[in-house]
């Protein structure tokens, strides 16, 4: 987990994300990156400097009308000491019974950040970390490119003025395979993502596009990433 947190501390310091007396919500899926965020973000209070508290929080979509079992996630946060919430919701009935989207995935999200964000707010945060990392901003880039023609990627850090929260991402400087290689390393668990569409979305699509051009262009996502930056796109 050295190198992840070197990533997280970089981020953090780059984009002044974390103050004293800061709150954070971290929305822990269960997923790799959310697992290395936690894990992250509990770790480098005891060395970044900055005196923050934390608060994990999961919200369960209740896939198929089942509540998915978060033990090893408790677990996790008991031996980090970090509160964390279990917020269980309907949005997996909403989304694929009643509405029976078509494109589930942007309602599911909206939905998910509108839960999450409410529960921040209830528990007293400040902010709200996501787990989204640097492959995640190269994919969401080429994302609204080729699907919505506009240059436009998610931010480092983003007020929301409605809700008076502020979403952080400390992991936007650390690339995928480095966050699952740290998981695998160090043990962390991991629950499976029990969503009826996942591997099957459109970001996978573009993953596996991304992972094509990267065979046959090396570096063409770090490049990808560095016009990002350069051009100042949404405040990267």
């Amino acid at each position: 987990m050295q190198q992840i947190l070197g990533y997280m501390r970089r981020a953090i310091t780059q984009y002044d994300m974390i103050h004293p007396g800061d709150r954070i919500a971290v929305g822990v899926s269960g997923g790799k990156d959310s697992v290395a965020l936690l894990v992250g973000l509990a770790r480098l209070r005891q060395f970044i400097g900055i005196d923050y508290q934390l608060h994990a929080v999961t919200l369960d979509p209740g896939f198929g009308g089942v509540e998915q079992d978060y033990t090893p996630i408790q677990e996790l946060c008991s031996r980090l000491e970090v509160p964390y919430l279990i917020k269980r919701t309907g949005i997996g009935p909403i989304v694929f019974d009643a509405r029976q989207e078509t494109n589930p995935c942007s309602l599911c999200a909206r939905m998910r950040r509108g839960a999450l964000h409410d529960t921040a707010k209830e528990l007293g945060c400040n902010l709200v970390a996501l787990g989204h990392h640097y492959n995640d901003a190269v994919e969401t880039f080429l994302m609204n490119l080729f699907n919505e023609g506009r240059l436009g990627c998610f931010s480092p850090v983003t007020y929301l003025s409605r809700k008076d929260l502020t979403m952080i991402r400390p992991l936007v400087l650390a690339p995928e395979h480095d966050i699952s290689r740290a998981v695998r390393r160090a043990g962390l668990p991991v629950v499976k993502n029990p969503c009826p569409v996942d591997r099957h979305t459109n970001r996978e699509a573009t993953k596996e596009f991304l992972r094509q051009l990267e065979r046959q262009d090396r570096g063409i996502t770090k490049r990808i990433f560095g016009a990002m930056v350069r051009a100042h796109l949404d405040n990267w």
